[in-house]
């Protein structure tokens, strides 16, 4: 399966880096990049079976003074 997710990541570094630099679109390779990398990362981690945080609980923390200051 790790395996999988590096041919995958790899078909995509492959079908979009070229573009961003013949463009020489420097900040997008950029961006692109930190998300291609984070996504690699948390995709190999679930696959090697690390429990993640779930994202919904930081989300809540945020959001629930507004909720409680609007009620």
């Amino acid at each position: 399966m790790i395996i999988l997710i590096v041919l995958a990541f790899g078909v995509i570094v492959f079908l979009e880096v070229p573009g961003l630099v013949k463009k020489k679109a420097w900040r997008e390779l950029a961006v692109f990049s930190f998300f291609l990398i984070l996504g690699f990362t948390l995709a190999l981690l679930q696959v090697m079976g690390v429990a993640l945080p779930n994202p919904n609980h930081a989300i809540e923390a945020l959001f629930r003074p507004f909720t409680e200051w609007m009620e």
